[in-house]
């Protein structure tokens, strides 16, 4: 696990030591001699001691002098940890604030960086995240259905320290939501997809053993957000809230989101259960459509579909083909919504392929596949089936427009036949009566 490193604009640093002033260092002072008289006597041994402490703290008064306050040595110089360190729970549903104020005795440490490192984790995690900041406050995001625990020192580098870098104890602090209810209780299956980035959708099932009365409750919280918000839009299964659909989320994306679930029932405890997402890598987009496929010489396929319509950004894609040529089929992937496959044999009566598409690398950590789009087909001598496919239905009409013209010019010619002879009787028996 990485090292992060957070800074803040330079403060003003007090250094670790200070030294007196030449003029405020005790004068060497020698016992029985006189100022005025010149004169000097004896000295027995403890007065010689004396005179030799004198010394050596004059010879280091002029050493410091020369070299600046940097005289003692790392072992001398300690630093205290941080005091009131704490987490703290703002009911943000598992984003915590780690907070604490500066070591004591800071007012000596002017001229030497100050710095703070920071561990966290789950209790049940085995690595640590560390962070290395200049602040007196860190935020982060934790999963509640587990217990917190964090630890921090002080570091102190620079010219007082001579160029090293001291460090103190350290000071711990942990945190634990108040357990209540059994663990079978909690919901389970917890499954929320964030459709086409537009509209996200959570569900669960109820915990076992849980009794009659027992409701559940979503709650929801992102950074943007004042305070937590209630799921207003329950999906309910026999008259129990079994999932959840969100209003519309404003700027949700690469933020956590936090949810948590809990519960109520006048005969028993319900114990909370948290979950942390994000949600572009929740998301399920819409499967492509208007699939095309092109055979352009012998040998050579081109595969092609649309993007799928939504707010999705179309570098954001990565899509599946699952290809089939006769009985064989093959999958493959490719950012782009067009790809060029090869027969495997001139002698291939039908190629066919269908496409899903998730998000990809670039976009998320994570995607869900879209469904599979319709498939689209190719048949060698399809062109035959399409003209016969037209030619029937246009021969059966043309053979239909043909017969009722021949029944339309033969009752004409019957009807024609009848007048001409009912003229040929009237005529005759008119010829009878003259």
């Amino acid at each position: 696990m990485g090292i992060k490193r957070v800074y803040t604009p330079k403060a003003d640093f007090v250094p670790a030591f200070t030294l007196l002033p030449s003029s405020a260092q005790p004068t060497p002072h020698f016992h029985g001699q006189s100022p005025q008289s010149g004169k000097f006597k004896v000295l027995n041994f403890r007065e010689m001691d004396l005179i030799h402490l004198d010394l050596r703290c004059l010879y280091a008064i002029v050493i410091c002098t020369a070299f600046g306050s940097t005289c003692s040595s790392n072992a001398e110089i300690k630093v205290n940890p941080p005091q009131d360190f704490e987490i703290v729970d703002p009911g943000y549903l598992g984003y915590l604030y780690l907070q604490w104020q500066p070591p004591l005795f800071l007012d000596n440490c002017k001229e030497c960086m100050v710095e703070y490192e920071l561990k966290y984790r789950n209790i049940d995690s085995e690595n640590w995240k560390t962070i290395i900041t200049k602040n007196l406050h860190y935020k982060d995001g934790f999963d509640l259905n587990k217990g917190v625990e964090a630890k921090i020192h002080t570091l102190l580098r620079g010219q007082c320290t001579n160029g090293s870098e001291v460090q103190s104890s350290w000071s711990e602090a942990t945190y634990w939501t108040s357990p209540q209810g059994n663990l079978e209780t909690k919901v389970w299956d917890m499954n929320c997809i964030y459709y086409n980035w537009q509209y996200l959708l959570c569900s669960w099932k109820l915990g076992t053993g849980v009794h009659f009365d027992t409701n559940y409750n979503l709650f929801y919280w992102y950074e943007g957000l004042d305070h937590a918000l209630q799921c207003a839009d329950y999906i309910q299964g026999n008259g129990k809230n079994i999932g959840c659909r969100f209003p519309y989320l404003e700027s949700p994306d690469y933020k956590d989101f936090y949810i948590c679930v809990n519960g109520s029932s006048k005969s028993q405890l319900i114990r909370p259960s948290y979950f942390i997402f994000q949600l572009q890598n929740i998301v399920k987009s819409l499967p492509p459509d208007y699939l095309s496929i092109i055979v352009k010489d012998s040998d050579e396929i081109n595969l092609k579909w649309n993007i799928p319509n939504g707010p999705i950004p179309s570098k954001c894609f990565i899509y599946e083909i699952k290809f089939t040529e006769d009985d064989t089929t093959w999958v493959t992937t490719t950012f782009e919504n067009e790809i060029y496959v090869r027969r495997t044999s001139n002698e291939s009566q039908q190629l066919c392929f269908l496409v899903r598409n998730r998000m990809n690398i670039y976009c998320s950590d994570d995607g869900i596949w879209s469904e599979w789009s319709d498939t689209q087909c190719w048949r060698d001598g399809m062109w035959k089936e399409i003209l016969l496919f037209f030619l029937i239905p246009f021969a059966f009409v043309l053979i239909f427009i043909l017969l009722i013209s021949c029944l339309l010019t033969s009752k004409q010619k019957a009807l024609l036949k009848m007048m001409f002879h009912t003229k040929q009787e009237v005529f005759s028996h008119q010829e009878t009566l003259c």
